[in-house]
């Protein structure tokens, strides 16, 4: 287990959809650990949860295959590798004065990152849109528009707008039924007590990678705004063009874009915070599946969870597209706008992979760099 989740550990570039197929073939066609359908099953129950899917799905599958000791293992083995890339990568980019081609690969890599953003969320609208019926689509586009409007202007109050999406659908949901009471109810309650206050640099770093491994249901970038609030409004730690490096590191080392909440706690507090931040936000995928994966069953069979599901989905799709607008607003040179539209070329219409985008536009801001085009600090 070791070995092989740690492989795919390793060569997991491209986000979800390389990690699903890389564990398909090894726990469904090669090893036959589990069928198709329970794969599928697995799948379905890790999107219902808060928390990086893919890297649930990896927890979830060894599981399955070796309980909670292959849980532990199978999990540390997927997520470790891309933590200490991520973290060379940092020290290497957050370092006082790099040198202008580091500062280059970075604001170019740093510029695709919003058209990366349009990418994910556009590639979640047909099965989500599949999903939604009748007058439930008329619901389905609100809850789109209202993520996109709450990812771009409202920060760190986004999960509230998710979370608000949720509820309307469960409210609609328990009505047609005719069933009484509220539905917050059915909600599983999240804790938000979190004592931070005065304990110093590395409570505040624990306390925004917990906000992030808790709350990126639909997709890494949907914390994305959040996270940027935090490291570069409230705390200070990075500047924006900094924190789109971060975002683009996450993007081009294997492993899950809530990575990049390690690069936030290195910005913060060195090679302690980094891994300080990622201890934390991957914490809460390990406590789902090793404390709640024998009721992902029922779990998926309950019609309000589902209910509830199906207003944060569409809320969380739109908070990814929206996600782009800060993203976008935080490029600081003309030069990068331009790399930002040819990055959404191959992207979308060119269909080319988002790592090689992304080290495309590194490139691209690398010959500017040693051209002696103005970079930003």
């Amino acid at each position: 287990m070791l070995k092989e989740w740690g492989r795919i550990g390793c060569i997991g570039f491209g986000g979800p959809p390389t990690h699903i197929a890389l564990l398909r073939k090894l726990c469904v066609q090669r090893q036959k650990w589990l069928s198709d359908q329970e794969f599928e099953d697995a799948i379905a129950a890790c999107n219902l949860l808060p928390g990086p899917a893919s890297t649930q799905l990896a927890i979830f599958t060894a599981w399955r295959v070796r309980g909670r000791a292959g849980a532990l293992v199978g999990g540390l083995a997927f997520i470790v590798p891309g933590l200490v890339v991520i973290l060379a990568l940092a020290a290497l980019f957050l370092t006082g004065s790099p040198p202008a081609w580091v500062r280059g690969a970075g604001a170019g890599a740093g510029a695709a990152v919003a058209a990366v953003a349009v990418h994910a969320g556009v590639g979640l609208i047909p099965a989500g849109w599949r999903r939604a019926a009748g007058t439930g689509r008329i619901r389905w586009i609100l809850y789109v528009v209202a993520g996109i409007a709450s990812a771009a202007t409202l920060g760190p109050w986004l999960v509230l707008v998710l979370l608000g999406c949720g509820v309307i659908e469960l409210t609609v949901h328990r009505a047609r039924r005719g069933e009484a009471g509220t539905a917050l109810l059915a909600v599983p309650a999240q804790s938000w007590a979190a004592a931070v206050a005065g304990a110093g640099v590395f409570a505040s770093v624990a306390w925004v990678a917990l906000k992030v491994g808790m709350l990126s249901y639909g997709g890494g970038f949907v914390i994305i705004p959040l996270m940027q609030d935090d490291a570069v409004n409230t705390y200070h730690w990075m500047s924006a063009g900094q924190f789109l490096n971060a975002v683009a590191l996450g993007q081009i080392t294997p492993g899950p874009v809530v990575q990049t909440v390690a690069v936030v706690g290195y910005a913060a507090a060195g090679l302690a915070g980094g891994i300080l931040a990622s201890l934390v936000a991957f914490t809460p995928s390990f406590l789902f599946i090793l404390f709640g994966a024998k009721h992902f069953d029922r779990l998926r069979g309950n019609p309000n969870v589902r209910a509830f599901l199906d207003g944060a989905a569409p809320a969380a799709v739109g908070a990814i597209l929206g996600s782009a607008i800060p993203l976008a607003l935080s490029l600081t040179q003309a030069w990068q706008y331009a790399v930002l539209a040819g990055a959404a070329i191959l992207l979308i219409v060119l269909r080319r992979g988002v790592v090689t985008t992304i080290l495309a536009a590194a490139g691209a801001g690398v010959v500017l760099a040693l051209a002696g085009v103005l970079l930003p600090s």
